[in-house]
């Protein structure tokens, strides 16, 4: 199903209304939160393309686990490659407080993380990359195997043409991915994104991003929010 095919004016309140929306809610999976375990800790690792958000979504986690939940939280950066990634990081780690490791190279994993052994979660960032370079995606997958994520979260634009969609998720899945999260929310009014996925894959919906605010624009996804969004019930913005 297309964003085509979802405006040609499908009833929208009433019980035809509510048929539809509880019909398109079904065709969604979502994981819910990421969960921690007592003792345990628990590597969530966000990867995607360039310009999607996954430090911004990151630091929002981490942000929300610290404050929200009370956890040990710490940071991760692979993400040596574009200018300034690192230092925004560090920006954040002064601010509340969290300790940051650098990981250069996958080899550099395993100490970064009996650094951190001592934390709940410990979040992952990745440098972006072009799906459509098996090397980069190649370079990704040995991070990720170095680390051993519990979740990887593939990090996807809502703006993103679905012509360009289920080839991205193609190509990341070699990592392979177990989550889906989608950023700006707030850029776009078409959401059938998110049907061509579930028809796709059976990959849950993780996390909604809806702007820059840390950590208020992040939401853990559910069924009856994305079908709202797919009828423009939320006008173009999770509440």
């Amino acid at each position: 199903m297309n964003d085509e095919i979802l405006d040609r004016g499908y009833p929208r309140s009433g019980s035809m209304g509510q048929l539809l929306q509880r019909s398109l809610a079904s065709m969604v999976k979502v994981s819910g939160p990421i969960e921690a375990i007592p003792g345990k800790t628990r590597v969530i690792a966000l990867i995607g393309p360039t310009g999607v958000g996954k430090t911004t979504s990151l630091v929002k986690m981490a942000s929300q686990y610290t404050y929200d939940h009370g956890l040990k939280v710490g940071l991760i950066t692979a993400d040596t490659y574009r200018i300034g990634a690192v230092e925004q990081l560090k920006i954040f780690r002064d601010i509340i407080d969290l300790p940051l490791e650098v990981a250069n190279q996958p080899d550099e994993i395993p100490d970064a993380l009996a650094k951190l052994s001592d934390r709940d979660l410990v979040f992952l960032d990745t440098a972006g990359r072009s799906p459509q370079n098996r090397r980069q995606i190649q370079d990704l997958r040995a991070f990720l195997e170095a680390s051993k994520p519990a979740e990887t979260h593939l990090v996807i634009s809502a703006t993103t043409k679905n012509s360009d969609l289920l080839p991205i998720v193609a190509k990341f899945g070699l990592v392979p991915i177990n989550r889906f999260l989608f950023t700006k929310l707030d850029e776009t009014k078409s959401y059938g994104l998110f049907l061509n996925l579930a028809a796709h894959f059976s990959i849950p919906v993780s996390y909604l991003s809806t702007g820059q605010k840390v950590p208020d624009d992040l939401e853990s996804a559910s069924p009856e929010k994305i079908a709202e969004l797919v009828l423009g019930e939320a006008h173009g913005r999770p509440s």
